[in-house]
């Protein structure tokens, strides 16, 4: 805790300008705060920014309402988080030292000034992205979750957390840890739990309720208009909602799982320009978020676009799985694509129980010091492999064809023949799952003579057959035969991403055709923003 706040202290050593000082004042109201007052809590809206004239402000363990963190905010400097520019919900409590005098801003004029004070919103964004890598870094949230490692449901709210790079604690059943925080709520030590602050315990979590407690799956308005609507959060989504928001465009990205897409489950992209030492694709695209949020482009997740319509006046309309709807002018398909389930009996019984489709931080300890099984030829599965091997004490990757020449990048594949602790399989697939509850062997068995062997293993990957989510499209525009969507200059726009129906735009992974790279998606998602803008100001 020392080290984070001293880490605090440094970032903060660049106050902020005279000028922006005064820019505050004038689109806001200085408020006085006794001492011992709360100026935050957890799970209250972040719906304003604190910037600190006098007094000081402490961070608040929510559990024992003393202080967390052995430094506090003083003149000069300013509360706040990362959800404030998404409009999400404070994560931790705040409170007054002494006699605090503050200047407050709501978050619309903030925002307002932060794209109109590049300077200004510079140093906001450095600082509260930084406090948020603090809180990942030393696993520290109000949000506590106990028992991951014995509980389906629980370890399904770590995942979520994990690739939506939400801090939170996770304490094994049993641990003085779990019973500290178990007594403070009035619950038993012994049984799994997701805990959000002292008073929340949720039944039957779900993503969608930890989304809710964050902010982060936004009570939209029924049948609220934007300007376009993106549905996927992958890098080509994340990107057009980057361009889009710098345009001027009313943008709203929607996104069923996690923001990054199945990029964000790649543990290091170093083919990508600018990184030489490589990026995780979940941090990759945060900061692609954090960018498309500063320009005031909405993201609501976890949402999952049902249906799409179109409408009388030509506008669109997307109705989400819970019934909820929102319009828009146009519609920028980024769905990406998704790692097919393999025709293996019991496969969904062990799906989150052994049976994986992404490798990152979560799944390396599951698997830790045991040997993993990994399915599939192309690059995520050599990045997985890679990522999987230090914390495994082997890894075997199975691949049905002879070779990976076409299928994977050079520089990758010969790391993974050249790596000790990784076997590479040709002509071998998974045949059979074997275990309990959990999963604890595999069949695997030759393509070429069909003799097959036992393996026991812990963690199976699967990483091959990727399919395009394009169902909820309803018919809307043309598909090739395995369900891409195809694109050209089919509705006379003059863009390559347009789709069969006016307005439609596909980018990424989902397009028929795309080049099946993050830098690629990256690309469309921001070249495709222009016509988007001809559209909607064609219908304006």
């Amino acid at each position: 805790m020392e080290t984070i706040g001293r880490d605090l202290r440094e970032m903060q050593r660049v106050p902020l300008a005279a000028s922006h000082i005064a820019a505050l004042r004038a689109a806001g109201t200085e408020r006085l705060y006794p001492a011992g007052t709360f100026l935050a809590r957890a799970g209250q809206p972040a719906d304003r920014f604190v910037y600190v004239l006098t007094g000081e402000i402490e961070v608040v363990d929510p559990f024992t309402d003393e202080r967390h963190l052995p430094s506090t905010l003083g003149p000069t400097q300013f509360m706040g988080e990362i959800a404030f520019l998404n409009g999400g919900n404070w994560s931790m409590p705040m409170r007054a030292v002494t006699e605090t005098r503050v200047i407050e801003v709501p978050r619309p004029e903030m925002l307002r000034l932060m794209s109109e004070i590049p300077e200004m919103s510079d140093i906001v964004i450095t600082v509260l992205a930084a406090r948020r890598r603090r809180q990942l870094d030393s696993r520290d949230g109000t949000l506590v979750l106990i028992g991951e490692d014995d509980d389906r449901a629980v370890r399904r709210i770590a995942e979520f957390a994990s690739r939506n790079r939400l801090p939170y604690q996770s304490y094994a059943l049993g641990s003085p840890e779990a019973a500290r925080v178990a007594t403070s709520c009035a619950i038993g030590a012994d049984r799994p739990a997701v805990i959000f602050g002292r008073d929340v315990v949720l039944t039957d979590p779900t993503p969608d309720k930890v989304a809710h407690l964050l902010g982060l799956n936004h009570d939209l308005v029924d049948d609220e208009v934007f300007d376009v609507l993106i549905v996927g959060g992958g890098p080509a989504g994340v990107a057009a909602g980057v361009y889009a928001g710098a345009e001027g465009l009313r943008a709203l990205v929607v996104e069923d799982v996690a923001i990054g897409g199945q990029a964000g489950t790649s543990s290091r992209i170093e083919n990508y320009m600018g990184f030489p030492t490589g990026i995780s694709g979940a941090d990759l695209v945060w900061r692609g978020e954090v960018q498309a949020m500063k320009f005031g482009t909405r993201f609501a997740m976890p949402r999952r676009v049902a249906k799409l319509e179109r409408l009388a006046d030509g506008g669109f309309c997307a109705t989400f799985e819970t019934g909820q709807r929102v319009r828009g002018q146009a519609v920028v398909v980024a769905t990406g694509v998704q790692y097919r389930r393999l025709p293996i009996e019991r496969l969904e019984a062990f799906e989150g129980a052994g049976v994986y489709y992404a490798a990152t931080e979560i799944e390396a300890r599951y698997c830790r010091n045991a040997e993993v099984v990994i399915i599939g030829g192309g690059n995520s599965a050599g990045q997985a492999a890679m990522f999987l091997s230090r914390a495994a004490r082997h890894v075997r990757l199975l691949v049905r064809g002879p070779s990976l020449a076409t299928s994977m990048s050079r520089y990758l594949s010969s790391r993974l023949e050249a790596d000790p602790a990784i076997t590479i399989e040709y002509g071998a697939e998974v045949a059979a799952l074997h275990g309990a509850d959990r999963l604890e062997a595999v069949t695997i068995r030759s393509v070429g003579d069909g003799g097959s062997r036992r393996l026991a293993t812990c963690a199976v990957f699967i990483m091959v057959g990727a399919a395009p989510n394009t169902r909820w499209l309803s018919g809307l525009v043309e598909l090739d035969s395995h369900g891409f969507v195809l694109t050209g200059d089919i509705d006379g726009a003059g863009s390559p991403y347009a789709t069969s129906h006016p307005g439609i735009f596909a980018v990424g992974d989902v397009r028929a055709g795309s080049v099946k790279r993050v830098a690629s998606s990256v690309g469309e998602g921001s070249v495709v923003i222009s016509k988007v803008w001809e559209h909607v100001r064609a219908r304006t």
